[in-house]
């Protein structure tokens, strides 16, 4: 794995936490900073907002019936993929019997089951679905991530605690230099990811989000955005197949453009 700059560890918080979360920003072990590796154990350590661990763990001991003889991850979800990824997808946080459950993005639920086909059909994913962790599933020239790394209530993280986990974001996508695409599923990814840049000094001007828009914001990779693959989008036609794989099209074909 590469080794890359050490992030600056000394730089302002982003934000006031969530009521009852801990008001500092989450442990980066500054020799762990270096690598991804590092990175996704700190996240995995994380303990900084109590409403989402407590709610996480009691998901994963009660459970539900389909899943009961499963042991649940019930932990903070790292991101998931190649190092030297060119293609950079952010999302809104773990399912609760989805990520939470597997310990891995997008792992074990219907959006997945969308993410990661589009994924293999385009040459991102050595297969078309990720069942858990440990499948042996490997990503290339793709990483994905999530605005929040633990499952929140009602799939509604608080702007506190999109806040604290900002710098897990900001930290991987330092690490990732090669990111020429991201992808921000869904209104809070991307609103998200632009807030992050302009407080990083970048302008990106007036945009906003809409389904297969492409921003070109200067010195930064190109900004796609599209529809997240909920179930509440996909079920109710929000967001098609067709649209779906548009999208990937088009990243494609942007990383297929000389640099």
């Amino acid at each position: 794995m590469k080794t890359h700059e050490p992030l600056n560890l000394s730089a302002p918080h982003p934000g006031p936490a969530a009521p009852g979360c801990a008001d500092h920003p989450p442990h980066l072990v500054p020799e762990r900073t270096r690598c991804l590796e590092g990175l996704h154990r700190d996240i995995i350590e994380c303990d900084r907002c109590p409403r989402l661990r407590t709610y996480c763990a009691e998901v994963g001991q009660t459970r539900v019936r389909r899943y009961r003889d499963q042991e649940y991850w019930a932990r903070p979800v790292p991101g998931f993929g190649d190092p030297e990824a060119r293609l950079f997808i952010l999302g809104l946080a773990p399912g609760a019997h989805g990520a939470n459950r597997t310990g891995r993005m997008f792992t074990g639920d219907d959006s997945g089951r969308w993410l990661y086909g589009a994924l293999y059909e385009f040459g991102f994913a050595d297969r078309p679905e990720s069942v858990s962790r440990d499948d042996g599933l490997t990503l290339t020239d793709a990483y994905i991530s999530n605005v929040v790394r633990c499952a929140p209530p009602g799939n509604k993280p608080s702007p506190g605690e999109i806040a604290a986990c900002r710098p897990f974001l900001e930290a991987e996508l330092a690490m990732l230099t090669r990111v020429r695409v991201v992808l921000a599923l869904g209104r809070i990814a991307f609103d998200t990811y632009v807030r992050l840049r302009r407080a990083q000094g970048f302008d990106p001007g007036r945009i906003d989000f809409r389904h297969g828009a492409e921003y070109r914001i200067p010195g930064l990779p190109v900004l796609l955005s599209s529809y997240h693959p909920s179930r509440q989008n996909t079920n109710t036609g929000v967001l098609t197949a067709p649209m779906w794989r548009e999208i990937f099209a088009r990243a494609r074909a942007l990383l297929d453009e000389p640099s």
